[in-house]
């Protein structure tokens, strides 16, 4: 038996190993599967583990997803977690584990791959798919929702991406979603591995959709009650179990003069020039804008320096690219940091989940600087010449969907800063002109948004940090303008 095929048999025989132990050790599946009528649901059934992805998973959903996908049967499909998760993201202590030994490499790619085409399919869905968030949201479990065309946030939702914190880069389609959300918040989430919460999550845009965690079960018999599922018939049940915010609720941590400072540091293209923007903030005279820029300064230098950079580069590139092109370039940045482009993957997951470091013990990154990560080492991860990525896979998908458009994500989330700044400039798709009063934006959101818990906020938010108010030149200083 030549070398070559001796690897691949023990490849083999440790995958098949690693299936018996995942498949034997519990007695009831790690994902279960119900029909209700027309309504599909998986449920993520690793609770002791926080519903945490593994192969076994990965190899239960697909299958079933595609065969929901083309069944005539089925009307809506819903994600769920049992437990206090929805899904805290892959098996990484695993993947690491493979990575580290040339032997099983190419088990820990070929589950990224997998990871991120189920990611893929999820997305591509013509039917309903609405993930219930209810709870921690994390990594993998972010990119199960991220792209669903329905989000629902609840109180319980904790929602993260924190691979810089075990020397990795935000990956499931993060260099998409995250680049797309408003201003540089994404940026800001995707370095610091930073988690917001509840009501939040819903008000930055990372779900379109807030509900008590108490009216999941009357919204999960409503979509049963439906037998043609249409995608607004969907929007508006949601809707109507939707609570307004109440006056006791901590306020969106990303408004104001923060996120101000936020947008500020983190446009930079540089991490170093982000860091120095920080540090101006941290001196200034606003103690609010002082202690986030200073408490960001501390958790920034927490990270794994080579993540922060491939990171920064990663969202800056997604922002141009398709779901499926920024898939395509993270699974070579998966492939780069499993053949030790750097170190850094392996010693954060040695130290956050095998040693459970507390928070503020810095892992021994390397190189343990941003000036020592230089240009070299990022290319590592993008240049299609690098040596990292000789080996790395392609995603294999359905002709069927990769061929089709996929629904925008944000088409029933609040409305963008981007979408509001160009009703106000007249230069919105569905026209308008200059010269709008805030009850006349009011109104036009009110078409464009029928219904929409929480637009009004949003628009106030916006309106007092991105618009001055001017005269027109008839002595009512009433109409809005847009600060460029």
């Amino acid at each position: 038996m030549s070398r070559g095929s001796a690897r691949a048999a023990y490849q083999r025989t440790t995958a098949i190993g690693q299936h018996m132990m995942s498949t034997t050790t519990t007695d009831e599946p790690t994902v279960l599967f119900e029909s209700n009528s027309s309504l599909r649901t998986y449920i993520l059934n690793r609770p002791k583990k926080l519903n945490a992805l593994d192969d076994t998973m990965l190899s239960a959903l697909r299958p079933k997803i595609e065969e929901w996908s083309s069944s005539d049967l089925c009307g809506t499909i819903v994600a769920r977690g049992n437990g206090r998760a929805f899904c805290i993201g892959g098996d990484v202590g695993s993947v690491a584990n493979n990575a580290a030994d040339p032997a099983t490499r190419s088990l820990a790619t070929e589950f990224f791959k997998r990871e991120f085409e189920l990611d893929f399919i999820l997305a591509a869905l013509k039917k309903p798919y609405i993930a219930i968030m209810d709870g921690m949201t994390m990594g993998g479990g972010v990119g199960l929702a991220a792209n669903a065309p329905f989000r629902i946030a609840t109180e319980k939702t904790v929602y993260a991406m924190p691979e810089t914190k075990i020397g990795y880069c935000p990956d499931v389609g993060g260099s998409y979603f995250l680049s797309r959300l408003d201003g540089e918040i994404g940026t800001y989430l995707a370095l610091t591995s930073d988690t917001i919460s509840g009501r939040a999550v819903f008000e930055h845009g990372l779900a379109t959709h807030y509900i008590p965690s108490r009216r999941i079960p009357m919204l999960l018999d409503r979509l049963a009650e439906l037998n043609q599922p249409h995608s607004s018939l969907v929007d508006r049940i949601i809707e109507d179990l939707s609570a307004e915010r109440e006056p006791t609720e901590t306020p969106a941590p990303f408004t104001g003069a923060k996120r101000v400072a936020l947008d500020y540091a983190f446009r930079h293209n540089k991490v170093e020039s982000i860091i120095n923007d920080l540090e101006i903030f941290a001196a200034s005279d606003n103690a609010e804008v002082a202690k986030w820029a200073s408490d960001t300064l501390v958790m920034l230098h927490q990270r794994s320096p080579t993540s922060l950079k491939v990171a920064l580069q990663a969202i800056r590139r997604g922002s141009n690219l398709s779901l499926l092109q920024s898939l395509e370039m993270e699974l070579k940045i998966a492939t780069a940091f499993c053949h030790g482009a750097s170190p850094d993957f392996k010693t954060g997951v040695d130290a956050v989940i095998f040693k459970a470091k507390k928070a503020h013990e810095r892992p021994e990154w390397s190189p343990p600087t941003l000036q020592e990560v230089t240009p070299a080492i990022v290319n590592r991860f993008f240049d299609p010449k690098s040596p990292f990525l000789t080996s790395a896979p392609s995603l294999d998908l359905p002709a069927e969907l990769t061929s089709g458009t996929i629904s925008n994500p944000l088409k029933y989330a609040l409305p963008t800063e981007k979408e509001i700044g160009s009703v106000v400039t007249g230069s919105h798709a569905s026209g308008g002109g200059l010269g709008l009063r805030f009850d006349e934006l009011l109104d036009r959101f009110a078409e464009l948004r029928p219904g929409k818990m929480g637009v009004k906020e949003k628009l106030l938010e916006v309106v007092q940090r991105r618009c001055v108010l001017t005269d027109n030149a008839d002595g009512n200083q009433v109409w809005l303008k847009w600060k460029h």
